[in-house]
């Protein structure tokens, strides 16, 4: 007589807990995540081998700060540039990380919404003083999007 096997099927389990892994392409730009209260950008350091001070010195007046790598418990898997002004901080390609604290930046959001709002105004006073009698124009800036026409 041959012997049949009989074992339970609840101690044959599968492993549905772990999903199956999915390849992303990485990016060479992958950051840190920013520290509570501040925004990760990166900034440009140079462009076709010249250095880019210009832009360097506006982002510092704007209130950036450069990441160095010392600074991250995990800054062991970012590039770091290894020589010159910025040696030490995190750094890709002619590009260096550096943090802006949230109000700043939200302050620099209003000041450039208050400008497109007055850059919009005076557009549209301009428009109206153009406008005739016999020919009003109405300033109406609603989009629609449809898709597709009407079946038949």
């Amino acid at each position: 007589m041959t012997k049949i096997d009989k074992t339970s099927r609840l101690n044959q389990t599968r492993d549905k807990s772990e999903r199956k892994k999915v390849w992303k392409q990485p990016s060479s730009l992958d950051a840190p995540p920013a520290p509570k209260g501040f925004r990760h950008r990166w900034i440009r350091l140079e462009t076709q081998g010249y250095q880019d001070t210009g832009n360097v010195s506006k982002r510092v007046r704007e209130g950036y700060e450069f990441v160095r790598s010392d600074e991250l418990e995990d800054g062991h898997g970012y590039p770091v540039i290894g020589e010159g002004n910025h040696a030490g901080i995190i750094g890709v390609g002619g590009l260096a990380l550096a943090r802006i604290p949230d109000e700043i930046v939200e302050s620099r959001n209003d000041h450039f919404r208050r400008k497109t709002k007055d850059q919009m105004n005076a557009v549209d006073n301009d428009l109206l003083k153009e406008q005739r009698p016999e020919m009003p124009m109405s300033i109406d800036r609603s989009s629609q999007v449809s898709f597709g026409g009407k079946k038949k």
